[in-house]
Protein backbone atom coordinates (compact mmCIF):
# COMPACT_ATOMS: atom_id res chain seq x y z
CA UNK A 1 0.00 0.00 0.00
CA UNK A 2 2.92 2.20 0.57
CA UNK A 3 3.98 1.82 -2.77
CA UNK A 4 0.99 2.39 -3.92
CA UNK A 5 0.81 5.64 -1.84
CA UNK A 6 3.66 7.02 -3.29
CA UNK A 7 3.17 6.42 -6.94
CA UNK A 8 0.01 8.47 -6.25
CA UNK A 9 1.66 11.12 -4.86
CA UNK A 10 3.92 11.03 -8.08
CA UNK A 11 1.04 11.36 -10.00
CA UNK A 12 -0.80 14.68 -8.27
CA UNK A 13 2.16 16.61 -8.31
CA UNK A 14 2.75 16.19 -12.18
CA UNK A 15 -1.21 16.50 -12.26
CA UNK A 16 -1.37 19.93 -10.58
CA UNK A 17 1.32 21.17 -12.07
CA UNK A 18 -0.07 20.74 -15.28
CA UNK A 19 -3.12 22.31 -14.54
CA UNK A 20 -1.24 25.40 -13.94
CA UNK A 21 0.65 24.95 -17.41
CA UNK A 22 -2.36 25.78 -19.38
CA UNK A 23 -2.57 28.90 -17.85
CA UNK A 24 1.12 29.89 -18.09
CA UNK A 25 2.07 28.57 -21.62
CA UNK A 26 1.56 31.69 -23.04
CA UNK A 27 4.06 33.66 -20.54
CA UNK A 28 6.26 31.16 -21.29
CA UNK A 29 6.14 31.74 -24.76
CA UNK A 30 6.77 35.25 -24.31
CA UNK A 31 9.75 34.41 -21.74
CA UNK A 32 11.26 32.40 -24.21
CA UNK A 33 11.23 34.53 -27.44
CA UNK A 34 12.74 37.80 -24.86
CA UNK A 35 16.08 35.46 -23.43
CA UNK A 36 16.44 34.34 -27.46
CA UNK A 37 16.26 38.15 -28.17
CA UNK A 38 19.94 39.75 -29.25
CA UNK A 39 21.63 36.41 -28.33
CA UNK A 40 25.41 37.17 -27.57
CA UNK A 41 25.11 40.64 -29.11
CA UNK A 42 26.02 44.20 -26.80
CA UNK A 43 22.51 46.46 -26.76
CA UNK A 44 21.93 48.33 -30.01
CA UNK A 45 23.53 45.02 -32.26
CA UNK A 46 20.24 43.92 -32.59
CA UNK A 47 16.69 44.70 -33.93
CA UNK A 48 13.90 44.29 -30.66
CA UNK A 49 11.06 42.85 -32.03
CA UNK A 50 9.95 42.59 -28.42
CA UNK A 51 10.10 45.84 -26.24
CA UNK A 52 8.55 44.52 -23.25
CA UNK A 53 6.16 41.61 -21.94
CA UNK A 54 2.64 43.18 -23.33
CA UNK A 55 4.44 44.28 -26.49
CA UNK A 56 5.69 40.69 -27.16
CA UNK A 57 1.82 39.21 -26.51
CA UNK A 58 0.54 42.04 -29.26
CA UNK A 59 3.69 41.33 -31.48
CA UNK A 60 2.97 37.79 -31.22
CA UNK A 61 -0.32 37.72 -31.98
CA UNK A 62 -1.00 39.83 -34.41
CA UNK A 63 2.04 38.41 -36.60
CA UNK A 64 1.58 34.86 -36.04
CA UNK A 65 -1.69 34.85 -34.62
CA UNK A 66 -3.56 34.38 -31.61
CA UNK A 67 -2.57 30.61 -30.89
CA UNK A 68 0.89 30.69 -31.68
CA UNK A 69 1.42 31.91 -27.79
CA UNK A 70 0.18 28.45 -27.45
CA UNK A 71 3.13 27.16 -29.20
CA UNK A 72 4.64 24.18 -27.51
CA UNK A 73 1.99 23.35 -25.19
CA UNK A 74 1.94 19.63 -25.75
CA UNK A 75 5.39 19.19 -24.91
CA UNK A 76 5.17 21.65 -22.44
CA UNK A 77 2.57 19.69 -20.65
CA UNK A 78 4.36 15.96 -21.06
CA UNK A 79 7.66 18.10 -19.39
CA UNK A 80 5.88 19.48 -16.49
CA UNK A 81 4.09 15.98 -16.03
CA UNK A 82 7.46 13.92 -15.70
CA UNK A 83 9.70 16.65 -14.45
CA UNK A 84 7.25 18.35 -11.52
CA UNK A 85 5.43 14.60 -11.25
CA UNK A 86 9.12 13.53 -10.27
CA UNK A 87 10.43 16.04 -8.37
CA UNK A 88 7.01 17.13 -6.23
CA UNK A 89 6.79 13.13 -5.32
CA UNK A 90 10.00 12.79 -4.49
CA UNK A 91 10.64 15.86 -2.73
CA UNK A 92 7.10 14.57 -0.91
CA UNK A 93 8.71 10.86 -0.73
CA UNK A 94 11.92 12.96 1.69
CA UNK A 95 9.40 14.60 4.05
CA UNK A 96 7.58 11.27 4.26
CA UNK A 97 10.96 9.81 6.02
CA UNK A 98 11.51 12.52 7.57
CA UNK A 99 14.61 14.05 5.73
CA UNK A 100 13.80 17.33 5.89
CA UNK A 101 13.49 17.38 9.82
CA UNK A 102 16.21 17.41 11.93
CA UNK A 103 17.25 15.34 15.21
CA UNK A 104 15.04 16.95 16.90
CA UNK A 105 11.55 16.63 14.98
CA UNK A 106 11.89 20.27 13.60
CA UNK A 107 11.58 21.21 10.15
CA UNK A 108 15.34 21.89 8.75
CA UNK A 109 15.95 24.45 5.96
CA UNK A 110 18.78 23.16 5.21
CA UNK A 111 17.29 20.35 4.95
CA UNK A 112 14.39 21.26 2.80
CA UNK A 113 16.73 23.26 0.88
CA UNK A 114 19.11 19.91 0.36
CA UNK A 115 15.85 17.50 -0.70
CA UNK A 116 14.38 20.38 -3.04
CA UNK A 117 17.51 20.40 -4.87
CA UNK A 118 17.74 16.51 -5.11
CA UNK A 119 14.44 16.46 -6.06
CA UNK A 120 14.75 19.08 -8.90
CA UNK A 121 17.78 17.36 -10.31
CA UNK A 122 15.75 13.66 -10.49
CA UNK A 123 13.15 15.95 -12.50
CA UNK A 124 15.06 17.77 -14.27
CA UNK A 125 16.13 14.54 -16.23
CA UNK A 126 13.19 12.71 -16.81
CA UNK A 127 11.41 15.88 -18.15
CA UNK A 128 14.53 17.25 -20.12
CA UNK A 129 13.46 15.52 -23.58
CA UNK A 130 9.98 17.64 -23.57
CA UNK A 131 11.31 20.54 -22.21
CA UNK A 132 13.77 20.49 -25.31
CA UNK A 133 10.89 20.32 -27.86
CA UNK A 134 9.12 22.30 -25.93
CA UNK A 135 11.84 25.26 -26.02
CA UNK A 136 12.28 24.83 -30.11
CA UNK A 137 8.69 24.84 -30.88
CA UNK A 138 7.91 28.23 -28.70
CA UNK A 139 10.88 29.32 -30.41
CA UNK A 140 9.65 29.31 -34.04
CA UNK A 141 8.33 32.51 -35.27
CA UNK A 142 7.98 33.85 -38.75
CA UNK A 143 11.07 35.84 -40.48
CA UNK A 144 10.03 39.35 -39.30
CA UNK A 145 10.25 38.38 -35.63
CA UNK A 146 12.26 35.47 -35.23
CA UNK A 147 14.80 35.02 -32.36
CA UNK A 148 17.89 32.83 -31.81
CA UNK A 149 17.83 29.41 -33.94
CA UNK A 150 15.27 28.59 -35.46
CA UNK A 151 14.04 24.63 -35.60
CA UNK A 152 11.71 23.98 -38.36
CA UNK A 153 9.92 21.68 -36.47
CA UNK A 154 6.05 20.82 -37.23
CA UNK A 155 4.84 19.19 -34.09
CA UNK A 156 6.10 17.42 -31.12
CA UNK A 157 6.31 13.88 -32.91
CA UNK A 158 8.50 15.13 -35.71
CA UNK A 159 10.84 17.16 -33.40
CA UNK A 160 11.62 13.72 -31.76
CA UNK A 161 12.12 11.85 -34.85
CA UNK A 162 14.32 15.00 -35.77
CA UNK A 163 16.38 15.23 -33.26
CA UNK A 164 16.97 11.53 -33.16
CA UNK A 165 18.13 10.96 -36.39
CA UNK A 166 20.36 13.74 -35.89
CA UNK A 167 21.76 12.90 -32.63
CA UNK A 168 20.47 9.79 -31.52
CA UNK A 169 18.72 8.83 -28.11
CA UNK A 170 21.47 11.20 -25.97
CA UNK A 171 20.22 13.76 -28.21
CA UNK A 172 17.18 13.87 -27.00
CA UNK A 173 18.60 15.13 -23.30
CA UNK A 174 20.98 18.04 -25.19
CA UNK A 175 20.82 20.89 -23.02
CA UNK A 176 20.08 19.12 -20.01
CA UNK A 177 23.39 20.10 -17.94
CA UNK A 178 21.87 24.00 -18.51
CA UNK A 179 18.14 22.44 -17.12
CA UNK A 180 20.03 20.58 -13.95
CA UNK A 181 21.69 23.48 -12.78
CA UNK A 182 18.14 25.83 -12.94
CA UNK A 183 15.51 23.36 -11.81
CA UNK A 184 18.35 22.23 -8.70
CA UNK A 185 18.56 26.25 -7.71
CA UNK A 186 15.03 26.39 -8.37
CA UNK A 187 13.39 23.67 -6.71
CA UNK A 188 15.30 24.02 -3.50
CA UNK A 189 14.50 28.02 -3.63
CA UNK A 190 10.99 26.56 -4.56
CA UNK A 191 10.31 23.55 -2.30
CA UNK A 192 12.32 24.66 0.73
CA UNK A 193 10.10 28.45 0.87
CA UNK A 194 7.17 26.98 0.15
CA UNK A 195 7.57 24.32 3.06
CA UNK A 196 9.43 26.42 5.27
CA UNK A 197 6.84 29.18 5.38
CA UNK A 198 4.02 27.44 5.15
CA UNK A 199 5.02 25.47 8.45
CA UNK A 200 5.52 28.98 9.95
CA UNK A 201 2.40 30.39 9.22
CA UNK A 202 0.56 26.96 10.55
CA UNK A 203 2.62 27.86 13.53
CA UNK A 204 1.47 31.42 13.92
CA UNK A 205 -1.72 30.36 13.00
CA UNK A 206 -2.39 33.33 10.86
CA UNK A 207 -5.83 31.64 9.06
CA UNK A 208 -7.85 28.79 10.44
CA UNK A 209 -6.38 25.02 9.86
CA UNK A 210 -6.34 23.72 6.64
CA UNK A 211 -7.05 26.65 4.89
CA UNK A 212 -6.56 27.38 1.44
CA UNK A 213 -5.19 30.90 2.05
CA UNK A 214 -1.78 29.42 3.80
CA UNK A 215 -1.42 27.38 0.66
CA UNK A 216 -1.48 30.50 -1.18
CA UNK A 217 0.30 32.78 0.84
CA UNK A 218 3.46 29.92 1.22
CA UNK A 219 3.24 29.80 -2.35
CA UNK A 220 3.62 33.24 -3.05
CA UNK A 221 6.59 33.78 -0.77
CA UNK A 222 7.64 30.75 -2.76
CA UNK A 223 7.10 32.14 -5.91
CA UNK A 224 9.15 35.28 -5.76
CA UNK A 225 12.15 33.49 -4.06
CA UNK A 226 12.27 31.10 -7.28
CA UNK A 227 12.35 34.25 -10.01
CA UNK A 228 14.92 35.97 -7.95
CA UNK A 229 17.32 33.00 -7.57
CA UNK A 230 16.73 30.82 -11.33
CA UNK A 231 16.47 33.71 -14.10
CA UNK A 232 20.14 33.73 -14.69
CA UNK A 233 19.95 29.91 -14.70
CA UNK A 234 16.41 29.80 -16.73
CA UNK A 235 18.25 32.03 -19.41
CA UNK A 236 21.47 29.65 -19.85
CA UNK A 237 19.11 26.86 -19.74
CA UNK A 238 16.95 28.28 -22.65
CA UNK A 239 19.95 29.31 -24.74
CA UNK A 240 21.56 25.59 -24.47
CA UNK A 241 18.45 24.24 -25.76
CA UNK A 242 17.50 26.28 -28.38
CA UNK A 243 21.45 26.93 -29.92
CA UNK A 244 21.95 24.72 -33.35
CA UNK A 245 23.94 21.79 -34.08
CA UNK A 246 27.35 20.96 -35.20
CA UNK A 247 28.33 18.53 -37.65
CA UNK A 248 30.10 16.66 -34.23
CA UNK A 249 26.72 16.79 -32.87
CA UNK A 250 27.64 19.17 -29.88
CA UNK A 251 26.23 22.66 -29.77
CA UNK A 252 27.51 25.03 -32.32
CA UNK A 253 27.31 28.31 -29.85
CA UNK A 254 28.32 26.99 -26.53
CA UNK A 255 29.51 23.38 -24.66
CA UNK A 256 28.02 23.89 -21.48
CA UNK A 257 26.68 25.56 -18.61
CA UNK A 258 30.01 27.48 -18.03
CA UNK A 259 30.89 28.31 -21.50
CA UNK A 260 27.60 29.71 -21.88
CA UNK A 261 27.18 31.99 -18.94
CA UNK A 262 30.91 33.31 -19.79
CA UNK A 263 29.67 34.25 -23.66
CA UNK A 264 26.62 35.72 -22.13
CA UNK A 265 28.35 37.94 -19.34
CA UNK A 266 31.48 38.81 -22.31
CA UNK A 267 28.79 39.60 -25.14
CA UNK A 268 25.89 40.98 -23.36
CA UNK A 269 26.77 41.92 -19.95
CA UNK A 270 24.98 41.20 -15.98
CA UNK A 271 21.42 41.99 -17.68
CA UNK A 272 21.92 39.58 -20.53
CA UNK A 273 21.04 37.08 -17.36
CA UNK A 274 17.78 39.18 -16.71
CA UNK A 275 16.44 38.86 -20.33
CA UNK A 276 12.54 37.98 -20.18
CA UNK A 277 12.63 38.94 -16.29
CA UNK A 278 9.25 39.99 -16.05
CA UNK A 279 7.38 37.56 -18.33
CA UNK A 280 9.55 35.27 -15.58
CA UNK A 281 8.35 36.25 -12.81
CA UNK A 282 4.93 36.22 -13.86
CA UNK A 283 5.37 32.99 -15.14
CA UNK A 284 6.98 31.59 -12.35
CA UNK A 285 4.23 33.47 -9.54
CA UNK A 286 1.41 32.02 -11.35
CA UNK A 287 2.55 28.64 -12.17
CA UNK A 288 4.66 27.71 -8.44
CA UNK A 289 1.20 29.20 -6.78
CA UNK A 290 -1.07 27.36 -8.92
CA UNK A 291 0.73 24.23 -8.95
CA UNK A 292 1.88 24.08 -5.30
CA UNK A 293 -2.06 24.84 -4.02
CA UNK A 294 -3.55 22.44 -6.66
CA UNK A 295 -0.73 20.11 -5.60
CA UNK A 296 -1.60 20.89 -1.79
CA UNK A 297 -5.04 20.04 -2.39
CA UNK A 298 -4.94 17.17 -4.33
CA UNK A 299 -2.68 15.60 -1.57
CA UNK A 300 -5.21 16.53 0.89
CA UNK A 301 -8.22 15.30 -0.76
CA UNK A 302 -6.20 11.92 -1.29
CA UNK A 303 -5.04 11.61 1.75
CA UNK A 304 -8.74 11.83 3.25
CA UNK A 305 -10.24 9.55 0.59
CA UNK A 306 -7.57 7.53 2.20
CA UNK A 307 -8.75 7.45 6.19
CA UNK A 308 -12.11 7.33 4.79
CA UNK A 309 -11.45 3.99 2.95
CA UNK A 310 -8.74 2.23 5.14
CA UNK A 311 -10.80 -0.95 5.58
CA UNK A 312 -11.03 -1.31 1.18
Amino acid sequence: MKNNNNTVKFVLGGMATCGATLFTNPLDVVKTRMQLQGELKALGQYSIHYRNPFHAFYTIAKTDGLLSLQSGLVPALWSQFFFNGTRLGSFQVQVNLGLTKDKNGNQSFIRNVAAGAVSGCIGSIFGSPFYLVKIHLQAQASQEIAVGHQHPHKSMSDAFKSIYSEGGLLGLWRGVSGAMARVTVGSAAQLSTFSQSKHLIEEMKVFKPNSWMTTFSASMISGVAVTLFTTPFDVISTRLYNQPVAANNKGALYSGVFDCFWKILKAEGIMGFYKGWVPSYLRLGQNTTIGLMLWDQLRKQYEQWLIENEDL
